[in-house]
């Protein structure tokens, strides 16, 4: 493939994953008893209800350490946030306070325009966050309803509920555009790409209503990337929140709406898609004067 036929190609898979950007509808915010709502950062009247989740000035320290530091960014309904950064950018730590692996030292986390504290991963999944790791902790020798049900099974009277669960995982899988001809299959036989929306349509299946992508397409190639990315704006389309987490400006570019940039554990902006182009947005990611330095180096006398 020619580069003339790449860059073709990217442009038609990025008219296939844009939308339209006016804002969806927002729904009510909940509350939890004891804890503590925070509005006073935030005009209410001008940005309605709450986003789904949101982080003010996060921050994480080990010991003398910072990780992370005055991170600021939200995701809603049918909206992709994009974080991208380079390896040591501290996108892991992020990753891992929005998944409730690891507190954070300051700022704030909210769900709902509700400050909360995730003691493990099962209370940021009972508060509706789910993370997909790049790895998807599926058994491939096993079929793909045992892996969407597993840690989970649906049974009665000791027994699993083998019919219902199938039908379940084919019906979840249709809403994501997946057609299997047998959810008995091992789920090793399918793609990555496929793989992933398997991961993505479990979560949801399972109350979440934001998913966070850990480089879903990192190890993927190009047509199985742009599987994937098609899973997600079909899972945004569906009023889901998606937090994708990645290195690559091209595969975020088509799906985002909003793009959070970090570099070394320091937020270097948080923009909309009509505020940056992608070019500006790989420059600053790449860091731009460090680029240009390096191609006069290696430029030819």
């Amino acid at each position: 493939m020619n580069e003339n036929e790449e860059v073709a190609d990217e442009r038609v898979l990025e008219k296939a994953l844009s939308r339209d950007s006016a804002p969806p509808e927002a729904g009510a915010a909940g509350t939890v008893p004891g804890s503590e709502l925070l509005t006073d950062a935030v005009d209410m009247s001008i940005v309605g209800e709450p986003a789904i989740l949101e982080v003010r000035d996060i921050g994480k320290t080990y010991g003398s350490i910072i990780a992370l530091k005055g991170v600021s960014a939200s995701v809603s309904a049918s909206e992709v946030l994009c974080v991208l950064g380079d390896n040591g950018a501290g996108k892991s730590t992020f990753i891992k306070i929005l998944a409730g692996a690891h507190d954070y030292s300051s700022g704030a986390l909210l769900v709902d325009g509700v400050k909360r504290h995730f003691s493990s991963p099962r209370a940021a999944l009972d508060a509706g966050v789910a993370t997909v790791y790049q790895d998807l902790a599926v058994v491939p020798l096993m079929p793909v309803w045992r892996n969407f049900f597993l840690g989970s099974e649906l049974s009665s009277a000791g027994m699993l509920k083998v019919r219902q669960m199938k039908a379940i995982t084919k019906q979840e899988l249709g809403k994501m555009g997946i057609d299997l001809r047998d959810v008995d299959q091992p789920i090793g036989t399918l793609s990555g790409g496929e793989r992933q929306s398997v991961a993505i349509a479990r979560a949801v299946y399972f109350g979440a209503r934001v998913v966070i992508l850990d480089e879903p397409t990192s190890a993927l190639g190009v047509k199985q990337a742009g599987v994937v990315l098609k899973y997600i704006a079909r899972a945004r389309d569906n009023g889901l929140g998606v937090v994708f987490i990645t290195h690559n400006p091209h595969h975020a570019y088509p799906v985002g709406d909003r793009f959070l940039l970090l570099k070394r554990g320091v937020s270097l902006g948080l923009y909309d898609k009509s505020e940056i182009a992608i070019d500006e947005l790989t420059g600053l990611m790449a860091g731009g004067a460090e680029l240009e330095a390096l191609a006069h180096e290696l430029a030819r006398a």
